[in-house]
Parts: structure tokens; C-alpha cells; sequence
């Protein structure tokens, strides 16, 4: 008797519970503030005001054909890195009406090879190698793979003169060595400005020390 009422009261309480919380007023929580007291609300392009556009794009006026007609041009290099050519813009740029840079590309030495030509066969080239042995030559080296096979190495130098010097003893020895340069292609950079042709720039002493290995040549207008 007792579980049966323990069970009744308990039933009777759950279906109180539910009819209050279906059927209770509920209130609603007041909004939060879109922004912090004092901060600006963000606003998207889309709601500004049309006026207050066209003012900020008329704020500076652009150049009419006449300012056009009395630019000049020029270009300075070569910068060997970006880094070099975005540190100069970096300074030049208030002092001109335009300013860019661009990629060339320069062909540098890397120095001059002194070698045998490629004989026929392997066979040869060493029979080659062991006469410049017998002769006192210890410095050289027999290609045996890629375009330059068979040919026998007899030095890289940085300077032309220790070149000639390498090849003119070999040819002493009854050899017939050549020297080549050796070249790569590299990046460099130039930087293209405009300015007014009455107030020439004096870049130069913008630049500082980094302007003495720099030249400047005319260029048409961009």
C-alpha cells in the first residue's frame, strides 16, 4: 500500500513539473550589445553612404594628361636581391609619382675551366692521363660520365690570368688544353620610377653607400 502511494505522488509530481514547464510564460533574455561601451559598431562597405565614397576616391585628384606630359622616367640597377630593390622603393617612393621594380635576367662568371678536349674513348682519355702523369702532372681528374665524358679535367680557377697560367704549362708539355669560361644565369632586379621632369631625383644620395654599384638609364614612361 505504501509503494502504491509512494509510486502515486511521484507521478503526480512529474506531471506538475511538465504542465509548468510547457506551459509557464517565458521571458525573454534583453539583447546584448553589438560592441563594448565606447568602441565603434563595424559597418560593410554595403552600408556606408554612397556620398561619403565618392568623397574618400576624389580626396586625391589624379593626374590629368598635362601632369603626364611632364614625366620622365628611369631605371636603376641592378639590384642583386629583392630585398635590395624593396628597401630602395622603400625609401624612393614618397619622392616619386610611380615606382615598381622587375626581374631581368644577367649572365655572371663563375669562373674558367682549363681541360683536355673529350677524346674517342675511354681507353684514350686514360692513356692521356697516365702521359700527363709521367710529365709531373698530379692535378687532373678523367670525366667518365654526362656530356663532358672522356674529357680530362686539369683545374676550375676564379681568376682568367691563373687559367691562362694552368694552360700555357700543360701546352708546354706538348698537350693541347682549353680554357673556357664557366657562366650561370641569375636573377637581378630593376627599379622603374616616374617623377616631374622639373624636379629631377637625386637617388643617390637617397641610397647612400648601397647607390655606388648602381647605374640609371632612360626608360619610356609606364
Amino acid at each position: 500500500m505504501f509503494v502504491r502511494a509512494l509510486f502515486l505522488l511521484l507521478l503526480a509530481a512529474n506531471l506538475g513539473a511538465a504542465s509548468w514547464l510547457a506551459f509557464a510564460p517565458r521571458t525573454q533574455a534583453a539583447p546584448s550589445p553589438a560592441s563594448d561601451p565606447g568602441v565603434p559598431q563595424l559597418m560593410l562597405l554595403s552600408e556606408r553612404d554612397h556620398g561619403d565614397d565618392a568623397t574618400a576616391e576624389l580626396a586625391a585628384a589624379p593626374d590629368t594628361r598635362a601632369d603626364l606630359r611632364n614625366d620622365e622616367c628611369h631605371s636603376i640597377g641592378t639590384f642583386p636581391t629583392q630585398a635590395d630593390v624593396r628597401a630602395a622603393i622603400s625609401v624612393l617612393t614618397p619622392l616619386t609619382r610611380r615606382i615598381q621594380f622587375r626581374e631581368a635576367h644577367a649572365t655572371q662568371a663563375r669562373g674558367y675551366w682549363v681541360y683536355l678536349p673529350a677524346l674517342q674513348t675511354r681507353e684514350q682519355a686514360l692513356a692521356a692521363a697516365r702521359a700527363l702523369s709521367s710529365k709531373g702532372v698530379r692535378d687532373y681528374y678523367v670525366v667518365t660520365a654526362g656530356d663532358q665524358q672522356n674529357t680530362i679535367s686539369l683545374g676550375l680557377f676564379r681568376d682568367q690570368g691563373n687559367a691562362e697560367r694552368r694552360r700555357s704549362e700543360i701546352a708546354a708539355l706538348g698537350f693541347a688544353p682549353q680554357s673556357i669560361a664557366r657562366t650561370e644565369e641569375l636573377p637581378v632586379y630593376w627599379l622603374d620610377y616616374a617623377v616631374d621632369r622639373t624636379r629631377p631625383l637625386d637617388w643617390r644620395s637617397k641610397l647612400g653607400a648601397g647607390a655606388a654599384a648602381l647605374r640609371e638609364q632612360p626608360i619610356q614612361c609606364f
